[in-house]
């Protein structure tokens, strides 16, 4: 990036929707044209952030508060932006995240209805100001999502179950719509070479500079 700031790119969606397998293809079609890529998965990412990740996700936490739950997502976000993001992007790489705030105002807001200003606020602080250049929001139907999700067990959010995603896909989409120059909603609902080609035809479109080839 020849010094510059580097790019900050995010995906989001419902549990299911392929999020975590085209931030990983991105990221490594990335790396393959030479590029500097941190790719990062939220709740987690740093020593701290994947012991939180583990209380969040774990079945026995099943009496957890919503609010502790929005405050648990941001303390784990906050570390990652201050040990991993922040230096990655001055140094002038890309990093890639599977999650971020957006996921946050999804699932505490659209999932639990805690309050919409508080839930902001929170991920205001969580995300030490810290706002992506880019967002790709995967939109899967819910049902055929949470069937994808749960082949393999649930965690503590998955067996929420589909009414739950339902009102997370709803925040997602109204997300989208206060914000349609950062987010992109991309349809889910086709194979992983397709679905990849959309998201990588949207980064070379707003980053022209980057070249590459989709995995």
């Amino acid at each position: 990036m020849n010094g510059e700031r580097g790019i900050f790119l995010t995906f989001e969606g419902i549990d299911g929707s392929g999020k975590t397998t085209q931030a990983h293809r991105l990221a490594h079609a990335l790396e393959a044209a030479g590029m500097e890529v941190i790719l990062l998965r939220e709740p987690g990412g740093t020593p701290i952030g994947e012991r939180i990740r583990a209380i969040l996700l774990d079945p026995r936490s099943d009496e957890m508060a919503d609010e502790c739950e929005l405050l648990l997502m941001n303390a784990s976000r906050a570390q990652l932006v201050r040990q991993v993001i922040q230096p990655s992007l001055e140094r002038g790489a890309i990093v890639v995240s599977d999650r971020f705030f957006d996921s946050t105002f999804a699932y505490q807001y659209g999932g639990r209805g805690v309050d919409r200003d508080v839930t902001l606020s929170c991920n205001l602080l969580g995300s030490c100001g810290l706002v992506p250049d880019l967002t790709f929001l995967l939109d899967l139907d819910p049902q055929l999502a949470l069937r994808r999700a749960t082949k393999g067990g649930v965690d503590r959010l998955e067996a929420e179950g589909a009414q739950f995603q339902e009102r997370v896909r709803d925040a997602y989409l109204e997300l989208a719509g206060m914000e349609p120059g950062r987010v992109m909603v991309v349809d889910a609902d086709a194979s992983e070479d397709e679905v990849s080609l959309r998201v990588a035809s949207l980064v070379r479109h707003t980053f022209p500079q980057l070249d590459f080839h989709p995995l």
